[in-house]
C-alpha cells in the first residue's frame, strides 16, 4: 500500500506557533505532483483571539521590508538622517507601485462545516494539507488525474491578473469572478454581503440552472451557457464578449473549485467515522484518499452527461389558447401546487419565509448554537463530578468557537423570495426549454420542487405556455392594461 511523505512545518496563529505537516512526495502515490521547495501554511486567528478566526491555505515565502531613518538620543531623528527619512516616506508609495512583493493568494478553510464537526486544530490542518497536495494553491491550481480535469484551461483562468509573453491573457478568475465568488469559490468575495440574492457557493457542488436532473451536476455545456448568458435579475452578468477558450477556462476552473470543495466537506465529514485506534487522523493512502474521497465526487461530474432531462416535442399544431388553459388548471391545482410559491397572482407572493440550501446551513446553525446555549444555560453544574464538569465545559467553548465562526465566515441568512412571473424574468434562461427544465426537475438548492413523478412530462409544456403568457395578462409587466408606450409605464 502506497503511503504520503509527511514532514514538519508551523502553522502560524497570532503570535504562536504549532506542529505542522508539509507534503512534499505525494506523486509516490500516483496523485498529484511534488513541488520542492514550498511550504504548505495553514494560518489565521487563533483560538483565543477576538475577530473571524479566519484560517486559510497559503505558501509561505519571503518578505522584504526598508528600515526606517536613524534616530538620535531621546527618539529624534538624528540631523543626517531626517532629510532622507522624509524621501523615504514620500518614495514609498511609488517604491510600492509594481516593485513590491504581493503575499500569494490562499484558499479560505470551511470554518462553517469545520466547527460543525468539532474539529480540532491538527485536524484542520491535516485537511488543509491534503487539499493542497490533491489541488495546489490558486496561483498553482491542479487536480488528481481521476478528476478529469483540463490543467491548461485552469492555468489561464487561475493567477493573478497577468499576460503572458505573447500578450495572452491570464488570471480570468481573479479578474471577472473572485470579488463575488471569492478566490476559494466559497461566495463570499468582497462585494458579496452587499448582493441580493448572494453570489453561488460552489463547494457544495449544487447547481441551481441546469440541464440535468435535480440531483445531478450540470453539464459543462450548463457551466459554460451561464458564463456567456448571465442570470437575468441578479448580479451575474454575462460574459459573452470574452472568447470561447476564456469562457470554456471559466468554466473548467468553476469545476475545479467546486470538486476541491466538496472533497473538503467529505474530508471533514470523514473524521466522524473514525475509529478509536485512528487516533484522531485520517489515513494518507491512496485507497482511502482516491478511492474513497475523491473518486465519488469525480464520478458524480462525469455521469453529467448521462442525466439529461428526456424533453418530449411540443406539438408543432398546439391549440396555444388550449395549452394555456390547461396549464392554469395546473398551475391552480393539486398536482403542480404552483400557486404556494408563486401566489394566486403570480407575482411571487406565496410563501416568502423559505430559505435556500446555501442559507439553510447557516440558519440550521444558529439554531443549534442558540438552542445548545439555551439548554447548557438551564443545565446545573453543582452535581456533576470532574469529567461531566470537563466535557460541559468543553460544549461551552465548541458553542463559543462556532458561534464566532458563523459571525465572521457566514453571511447573514436571508430568506428567497419565490419568481414573480409577470414580469417575465427567468435566471436560468427565458426559452421555453429552459421554462422545461425548471418545472420538470425544479431547482436544485431552492425550495421550488419538481414536477417530475406528478405531472405528466407532455402536460409540463402547458405549465410553460402558462407561464409565458402572464406576463401579458393583466397585471403583467407587458400586460393589456399597462400602458403601450414604454416610457408611460415609468
Amino acid at each position: 500500500m502506497e503511503y504520503l511523505t509527511v514532514n514538519t512545518l508551523s502553522v502560524e496563529s497570532g503570535t504562536s506557533t504549532r506542529p505542522s505537516s508539509r507534503w512534499e512526495d505525494f506523486a509516490s502515490a500516483g496523485c498529484g505532483r511534488s513541488h520542492p521547495g514550498k511550504t504548505w501554511a495553514f494560518s489565521g486567528a487563533g483560538e483565543g483571539e477576538t475577530g473571524d478566526s479566519r484560517r486559510s491555505l497559503r505558501t509561505t515565502g519571503q518578505m522584504t521590508g526598508l528600515r526606517g531613518p536613524s534616530h538620535g538620543r531621546g527618539g529624534r531623528p538624528a540631523a543626517t538622517g531626517w532629510w532622507a527619512g522624509v524621501l523615504a516616506s514620500l518614495m514609498l508609495p511609488l517604491l510600492g507601485t509594481g516593485c513590491g512583493q504581493t503575499a500569494a493568494a490562499s484558499y479560505r478553510l470551511n470554518l462553517v462545516e469545520s466547527a460543525k464537526q468539532q474539529l480540532k486544530p491538527e485536524q484542520e490542518q491535516q485537511v488543509a494539507n491534503i487539499l493542497a497536495a490533491l489541488f495546489g494553491t490558486p496561483d498553482e491550481p491542479f487536480a488528481p488525474a481521476e478528476c478529469g480535469l483540463d490543467e491548461a484551461k485552469l492555468k489561464l483562468a487561475a493567477g493573478p491578473v497577468r499576460s503572458d509573453i505573447v500578450g495572452r491573457k491570464n488570471g480570468l478568475y481573479r479578474e471577472h469572478c473572485a470579488h463575488c465568488h471569492g478566490v476559494t469559490g466559497d461566495g463570499m468575495g468582497p462585494t458579496a454581503a452587499f448582493l441580493n440574492p448572494y453570489p453561488r457557493d460552489y463547494r457544495p457542488g449544487v447547481f441551481k440552472f441546469k440541464s440535468t436532473e435535480r440531483a445531478d451536476k450540470p453539464t459543462h455545456a450548463d457551466l459554460v451557457m451561464v458564463l456567456r448568458n448571465g442570470l437575468a435579475g441578479s448580479s451575474m452578468p454575462s460574459f459573452a464578449l470574452l472568447s470561447d477558450a476564456k469562457i470554456e477556462s471559466l468554466a473548467e476552473y468553476v469545476k475545479y473549485l467546486s470538486m476541491r470543495g466538496e472533497v473538503e466537506l467529505a474530508l471533514m465529514r470523514a473524521f466522524f467515522e473514525l475509529d478509536d485506534e485512528d487516533q484522531g487522523k485520517l489515513p494518507e493512502d491512496r485507497d482511502f484518499l482516491i478511492d474513497e474521497i475523491v473518486m465519488p465526487v469525480a464520478e458524480s461530474w462525469q455521469a453529467a452527461e448521462d442525466a439529461l432531462i428526456d424533453v418530449p416535442e411540443m406539438p408543432a399544431d398546439i391549440d396555444m389558447a388550449a395549452s394555456i388553459a390547461k396549464g392554469k388548471e395546473l398551475f391552480y391545482g393539486n398536482k403542480a401546487n404552483c400557486v404556494k410559491c408563486h401566489g394566486v397572482t403570480g407575482l411571487g407572493d406565496g410563501q416568502v419565509n423559505d430559505y435556500d440550501d446555501w442559507n439553510k446551513v447557516v440558519v440550521q446553525a444558529y439554531k443549534t448554537v442558540e438552542g445548545s446555549l439555551e439548554q447548557a444555560g438551564e443545565t446545573s453544574t453543582w452535581n456533576m463530578d470532574a469529567d461531566e464538569a470537563a466535557e460541559h465545559r468543553a460544549e461551552l467553548a465548541w458553542l463559543d468557537r462556532y458561534q464566532r465562526v458563523l459571525d465572521g465566515n457566514a453571511l447573514p441568512p436571508r430568506t428567497i423570495r419565490p419568481r414573480n412571473l409577470r414580469e417575465g424574468v427567468y435566471r436560468g434562461g427565458m426559452r421555453p426549454l429552459d421554462l422545461y427544465y425548471r418545472i420538470h426537475a425544479g431547482i436544485n438548492g431552492a425550495p421550488m420542487p419538481a414536477a417530475k413523478g406528478t405531472v405528466p412530462p407532455e402536460d409540463i409544456w402547458h405549465i410553460v405556455n402558462y407561464i409565458r403568457s402572464l406576463p401579458y395578462d393583466f397585471n403583467g409587466t407587458l400586460g393589456v392594461d399597462r400602458p403601450m408606450m414604454a416610457r408611460d409605464r415609468l
